[in-house]
């Protein structure tokens, strides 16, 4: 069988193009020719070999967009020279969570990557219920920012968002840059973002934040309990994974607010938190994981104009320049935020 080359990291920031054959092809599978793949935080900790749950070597990629170019014979949801977004879950389909409906929680769920298929590569195969038609004005490089936009479509939920609802967003990478456009299109008023990288800032300001801060400047916190008279934010995230955000995302919050956990924390056996504010202040912290029937409302919201995709890319290289990608990753003078590998 013929063999294409896929990318892996294979020890702390070394990457390399593995030969591989192609999963075996099922009759509700698509094969997919890659036509985008975004570089993910979950694939920059795996570079670093930081992730707590994908162990090296370990393939990387799972924010594709492609062209369906074979489908299986019972295939029906799709058709060939279709244009689609990937989610690259793996459920059993039959435990417990599955069968309610809620298989993000699955009891054997899987990702594509982990499972040995990264999306750094030519060609892709994955059943016809785990890929979104994309709309035709939509490119393939925005197309594999769908997976993103889902995860903070789950989060908006998850943090239960309402109409003038404000919010505080630790963290203005990709996740949380759409995290504000979500906000905002769930009716949710004063924003507020924070990070370190100014040019993240700038971004977050020129797609709605009301208040950008950054915390080498001034101390969130402060700021937010300022700028709110006192009181707090209604909801908050945190979209960075360390200890120092965790902390003051809580500290942010008014009492009874809601605080949404999403980024992944190297160090999870580490982190210290300030407890009693449970009790004190009657907030609560919600994990967030993945996504689940969300892919279909992030395409919604693109398709009405809510939340856009374009501004979040800041690079466009070759597959040839992946380990290039990421050193600009990890560059903070290189002013990156959503960095696509076109293939």
């Amino acid at each position: 069988m013929e063999q294409y080359p896929m990318a892996v990291v294979t020890a702390p920031g070394r990457v390399e193009f593995k030969k591989r054959t192609l999963p075996p092809f099922g009759s509700h599978d698509v094969l997919l020719r890659v036509k985008a793949c975004s570089i993910c935080g979950g694939d920059l900790h795996i570079y670093k070999g930081k992730h707590p749950l994908a162990p090296l070597p370990m393939a990387i990629g799972h924010e594709i967009s492609g062209e369906v170019i074979e489908t299986g014979k019972a295939v029906s949801k799709v058709s060939l020279g279709d244009r689609v977004a990937v989610e690259p879950v793996i459920t059993c389909g039959t435990c417990y969570f599955c069968i309610r409906g809620e298989y993000h929680l699955c009891e054997n769920i899987g990702y594509q990557y982990s499972s040995g298929q990264g999306g750094f590569t030519p060609y892709f195969v994955v059943s016809e219920n785990w890929v979104h038609l994309l709309p035709d004005f939509i490119s393939f490089e925005e197309g594999a920012l769908f997976e993103p936009l889902a995860v903070a479509v789950h989060a908006c939920c998850k943090a239960q968002v309402e109409l003038g609802h404000s919010t505080a967003i630790f963290g203005a990478g990709g996740i949380g840059l759409f995290l504000l456009q979500v906000v905002k299109a769930a009716g949710g008023s004063e924003v507020f973002i924070v990070d370190l990288l100014e040019h993240r800032l700038k971004t977050a300001l020129s797609l709605g934040a009301h208040f950008s801060i950054n915390v080498a400047e001034e101390d969130p916190v402060e700021r937010i309990i300022k700028e709110t008279h006192g009181l707090g934010v209604d909801r908050s995230f945190e979209a960075v994974g360390v200890e120092k955000t965790l902390r003051q995302s809580a500290e942010s919050l008014k009492k009874g607010g809601i605080c949404v956990l999403i980024g992944l924390f190297e160090e999870p056996h580490r982190v210290l938190f300030p407890v009693n504010l449970f009790v004190q202040r009657e907030i609560q912290i919600r994990g967030c994981r993945g996504y689940c029937w969300d892919f279909q409302v992030a395409l919604e919201l693109v398709r009405d104009g809510k939340v856009q995709l374009k501004p979040l890319i800041s690079h466009q290289l070759p597959l040839s320049d992946l380990r290039k990608a990421f050193e600009i990753l990890l560059d903070a003078k290189a002013q990156a935020n959503k960095v696509i590998i076109q293939l």
